[in-house]
């Protein structure tokens, strides 16, 4: 089934400028694996050497985080979207 994973600006440098990518997958797991493996420089960003999803990256379905449903084993239905979301972090410390 088609799913499409939308990319955040930060990562489209991986995606050819790609803000969003159509894939094969029934679960979240399934079609983030196959956007990795079109986009092989990405799989660094996306996955840790054991091969977990990092844990800053996070995946919508909806409005929904994944890691509050069912995770990776998420199950996907046709036209469905995911969004990729990086967690950001860093600031200024105030000067006050």
């Amino acid at each position: 089934m088609s799913v499409t994973i939308q990319i955040p600006t930060a990562l489209r440098v991986f995606t050819d400028r790609r803000a969003d990518v159509l894939v094969e997958g029934t679960t979240a797991g399934e079609a983030i694996s196959a956007f990795a493996d079109l986009y092989p420089d990405i799989r660094t960003h996306l996955y840790e050497d054991s091969g977990a999803l990092r844990s800053f990256i996070n995946v919508y379905l909806g409005d929904a985080n994944i890691k509050n449903l069912s995770g990776l084993d998420t199950k996907l239905k046709d036209g469905d979207t995911l969004m990729l979301v990086p967690a950001i972090a860093g600031g200024a410390e105030s000067s006050e």
